[in-house]
């Protein structure tokens, strides 16, 4: 189909990696109109106007002519576009759809996914099919959000994430072992008066983190201190306050920004703000890319023993966030290329607390839905194919496609 027959365009959630090339997309499409949770509404906006900063940012640092994919004005021009609707409520695909196909529009419903606020799966339904999209979902509760709510699926045709398919277990792994092992660190690093950096993406994970802090507060753990966010950070946590009440979560009252003393930690603050006495620094970005708030302060804090990194998700081995991560106490490493050859004397640790469900919960759900075909997306190769074999020795009939970006797919 070509982009200018599209009718609308769904999007899952406002990650970068979900909604950056958005714009370009709805070029391609000048009649699309693009559907979201009414949650996702609240942050598109915020989200892509960032994407063209960054860009900017990389082209300046690169030292670049071109012109960027899109620019703040092309995301103003394109918003009228954007519409945001409540979870399991029945909605047309295309309101226009009778006008030119001659047949009714097939229906999309959006269900709360649990990955990040205003996360979806969607349900698209024609007259005799239907395919649901489990977009990024996590079945587990967070400290703030409640797990996905996919009860009573039903699909013909599933195209499914398959993030954590090369993730196995640790046996005995729990969650909330994970999380008071945290609990401990946090406590210990700030009982020696370690500054203490968790690197987050600023949508999400910063929020559930800043949820720890408050009941670690709450209980004594630690004692009421200033906390220090990005600006990026910020905004998202005052979206999450104000949407409060229309987001399946634990703590529906809790206000992080009245429970937390928030600080911005600006840019120029970065290179002297105070690392002694003990404070707690939960900045963008998650993997320490080059330019971010985690990345500079990281560069700040490696070769110093006092002080303390804890990684709380993913971080891709080939980012800022994931040398470090690689790197053993005392060895000299390739941070970056602004920082350079840098030896890692400060302490380090990793938490399993990822906002994506794991293999054995996805594998369940293909066995709950049992659709005629499984689409497998989102993931590296390895995952993906851990999925295929485990769902052709379970469901032998089930129809497995794994498209490349660009594929189109007929099932």
């Amino acid at each position: 189909m070509r982009g200018g027959d599209l009718d609308a365009i769904a999007i899952s959630h406002c990650h970068y990696d979900h909604v950056g090339s958005l714009p370009v997309a709805m070029r391609c499409a000048p009649r699309a109109h693009v559907l979201m949770s009414e949650l996702s509404y609240f942050l598109v906006e915020r989200v892509l106007h960032h994407c063209v900063n960054v860009m900017k940012r990389q082209r300046d640092k690169l030292g670049l002519q071109e012109d960027l994919p899109y620019t703040h004005e092309n995301v103003d021009a394109l918003t009228p576009r954007f519409q945001g609707f409540k979870y399991n409520r029945e909605i047309e695909w295309a309101a226009n759809h009778n006008k030119h196909q001659g047949s009714p529009s097939p229906t999309l419903e959006f269900y709360d996914a649990g990955h990040t606020l205003g996360s979806a799966g969607m349900a698209v339904r024609g007259q005799r099919e239907t395919l649901f999209y489990t977009g990024d979902v996590c079945f587990h509760d967070q400290t703030i959000l409640k797990g996905a709510r996919f009860e009573d699926v039903a699909a013909d045709v599933l195209i499914m994430e398959t993030t954590r398919g090369n993730r196995e277990l640790r046996p005995g792994f729990k969650r909330q072992r994970e999380i008071a092992r945290l609990r401990r660190a946090i406590q210990r690093g700030l009982e020696n008066r370690s500054a203490i950096l968790i690197p987050a993406f600023a949508l999400g994970r910063t929020q559930e983190i800043l949820a720890l802090l408050v009941s670690m507060m709450e209980d004594g753990d630690i004692g009421r201190r200033r906390v220090f966010v990005g600006g990026l950070g910020r905004v998202f946590t005052e979206i999450y306050d104000l949407e409060a009440h229309r987001t399946h979560r634990e703590y529906p009252s809790l206000q992080l920004h009245e429970a937390l003393d928030l600080v911005v930690l600006e840019p120029k603050q970065i290179e002297r703000v105070g690392l002694t006495g003990g404070g707690v620094f939960v900045l963008t970005a998650g993997m320490m890319s080059e330019g971010s708030a985690s990345h500079d302060l990281a560069a700040r804090m490696i070769g110093e023993k006092a002080q303390a990194i804890f990684f709380v998700g993913y971080a891709d081995p080939e980012t800022p966030g994931g040398r470090l991560r690689a790197a053993k106490h005392g060895e000299t490493f390739h941070f970056s290329s602004a920082a350079g050859e840098m030896r890692r004397l400060c302490h380090i640790e990793e938490f399993d607390l990822t906002a994506h469900a794991n293999r054995e919960e996805m594998l369940a759900f293909v066995g709950e839905v049992e659709p005629r075909a499984v689409l497998l997306t989102h993931g590296e190769p390895d995952s993906q194919q851990w999925f295929a074999d485990q769902i052709s020795a379970r469901y032998p009939r089930m129809q497995i496609l794994r498209p490349g970006p660009g594929d189109a797919v007929e099932v």
